[in-house]
């Protein structure tokens, strides 16, 4: 438990500063006005017009668009805080919410921190540490080493990789998100491996430690959310199915996992606990395990914030985890059932719309978002921070939303997800819609028949394919037709589309009423 000295267990939260933008901050926006907490964002120059901005009480500037000289300022959030009279600060995730300077700078300026203590913090988000901790709670980790000295000779490397079997990862120790992190299939690969990941790691997290993993092959990456109150209690939630990803970084979520069963679920749970209690975590956080092909399961990591894929659990477990973090940070025990959380209520699956181009290596694609038509309907949540006429900067994480889709069991959730993509609209930037359009016809993914490098093996065996082949009757298509036809003069004799139906569909039907159609050059 945290020193009671050091933190008073009945705070009051009233006003709320928000360190981040995007999404986050507009679902964290929405938490407290549910609450009748005044939110305040924050802004960089790029973002004025943002819809966190438009939608908080209250906005202050932080600096130019460039992360390190705005959203990564602690001073400049401290004195944001400061400014607008915050008596706590939220730090979202991604920026600054695991980083312990940044909450101690927030508890030293007698301000809430929504999240973990600092000493928390550092010690889970060091990789190589919460190892050796989820050992002392009797969690198995995968195995691995806990250290690579910076000067290791060669021969000292290769004995080590020997040691724990190829193939193996070399990770950084401050790592995240896939950066500092390489694969090793043999000895001759490892020493360059290393070379590269500590490079990378020094670049991407200020620390050039790495660690060796062993390369668990087809296994599956399963989290456990929980949330801890600061009188003792630990409550885990049913587990979270993370193995779609590409190169390390997860593109589809879904909950519960088709791959385990009640009995695996209770291990699992009761591991996550046993980790988070061990350390005496509070507030949210995730403890993350790779399942391998024979049932096993081991400890990866520790998120010490709220992850991207909450509103999936949010969904099954029918709570509101953002409220929930707020009402922990003002010293409210938990008063869930803890073996509720454990019984979901149907199937959840949520895909992270990017502003991305999937026919060109899935890189950035920022620019002026020229239309927006987001899907709703029984069992779909968007959870966006992007509007029509807003700029998707070069400067942060592409995401314009997070789609969930949920449904009494996982067939009909798909069934309803590919509903809800097909009548997503975004015009002006290229977008992974029409990769999730084809993903979830892909037979491998809806018989659960997958594991962490499933998507990559597809990828691969596609070739470069474009994904717009794979959605001939894709909705973007008839979107760019709106637009154009928005261009044109009434009665030009150009066919318009009005209600989003399937390119092609509309196509038949203009010619056959005679109306013509857009020149295909011009859709481009």
């Amino acid at each position: 438990m945290p020193d009671g000295a050091k933190y008073n267990t009945s705070r009051p939260v009233k006003k709320v500063l928000i360190a981040n933008r995007g999404e986050i901050a507009v679902r964290i926006i929405r938490a407290c006005r549910e609450m009748g907490i005044s939110p305040i964002a924050v802004y960089s120059d790029c973002d004025r017009t943002a819809l966190h901005v438009r939608n908080a009480d209250e906005a202050y500037p932080i600096g130019p668009a460039a992360p390190k000289e705005s959203y990564l300022r602690i001073d400049g959030l401290i004195e944001a805080a400061r400014r607008s009279g915050a008596d706590a600060v939220h730090p979202g995730y991604g920026f600054l919410a695991e980083n312990e300077a940044f909450a101690a700078a927030v508890r030293d300026a007698g301000l809430t921190f929504i999240g973990p203590d600092p000493e928390v913090i550092a010690l889970m988000g060091n990789k190589t540490a919460a190892r050796v901790a989820a050992k002392r709670a009797g969690v198995p980790v995968v195995p691995g080493s806990e250290h690579v000295s910076e000067n290791l000779p060669h021969a000292s490397l290769a004995r080590l990789g020997e040691e724990i079997g190829y193939p193996l990862l070399v990770k950084a120790v401050a790592g995240g998100g896939g950066k500092g992190m390489r694969t090793v299939s043999e000895p001759a690969e490892l020493a360059h491996a290393v070379a590269s990941a500590r490079s990378e790691a020094m670049t991407a997290f200020g620390d050039p430690a790495v660690y060796f993993e062993r390369r668990l092959l087809q296994a599956r990456h399963i989290e456990v959310k929980l949330l801890g109150d600061r009188h003792g209690t630990v409550i885990p939630f049913v587990e979270r199915e993370c193995s779609i990803q590409r190169r390390h970084q997860k593109v589809v979520e879904e909950t519960p996992s088709p791959a385990v069963s009640p009995a695996l679920r209770v291990a699992l749970t009761s591991a996550a606990a046993a980790a988070a209690q061990a350390v005496g975590y509070t507030n949210a956080g995730t403890i993350e395990f790779l399942l391998d092909a024979q049932g096993q399961f081991y400890f990866l990591e520790m998120n010490t914030r709220l992850q991207v894929e909450h509103p999936i659990t949010e969904m099954v477990a029918g709570i509101d985890l953002v409220q929930w973090q707020i009402r922990i940070a003002r010293g409210e025990r938990l008063d869930l059932d803890p073996d509720a959380m454990l019984r979901p209520t149907g199937h959840a699956i949520e895909c992270r719309i990017y502003a991305e181009d999937p026919d060109n290596g899935f890189l950035p694609s920022p620019g002026r978002i020229l239309q927006l038509r987001t899907p709703s309907g029984p069992g779909i949540r968007d959870d966006g921070g992007a509007t029509a006429g807003w700029n998707v900067p070069v400067f942060y994480d592409p995401l314009i939303s997070k789609l969930v889709a949920w449904a009494e069991d996982r067939p009909r959730a798909i069934a309803r997800m590919r509903r809800a993509l097909d009548e997503y609209l975004v015009m002006g930037v290229k977008t992974t819609l029409p990769f999730f359009r084809w993903l979830f016809q892909e037979p491998g993914f809806c018989a659960a028949m997958f594991h962490t490098t499933y998507l990559d093996d597809m990828l691969k065996v596609r070739n470069g394919r474009p994904f717009a082949d794979a959605a001939p009757e894709s909705a973007e298509l008839a979107a760019i037709a709106v637009a154009i036809q928005a261009f044109l003069s009434p009665g030009s004799g150009t066919a318009v589309n009005p209600v989003g139906e399937g390119t092609s569909r509309w196509r038949a039907r203009a010619r056959a009423e005679g109306l013509g159609e857009p020149d295909r050059a011009s859709e481009h």
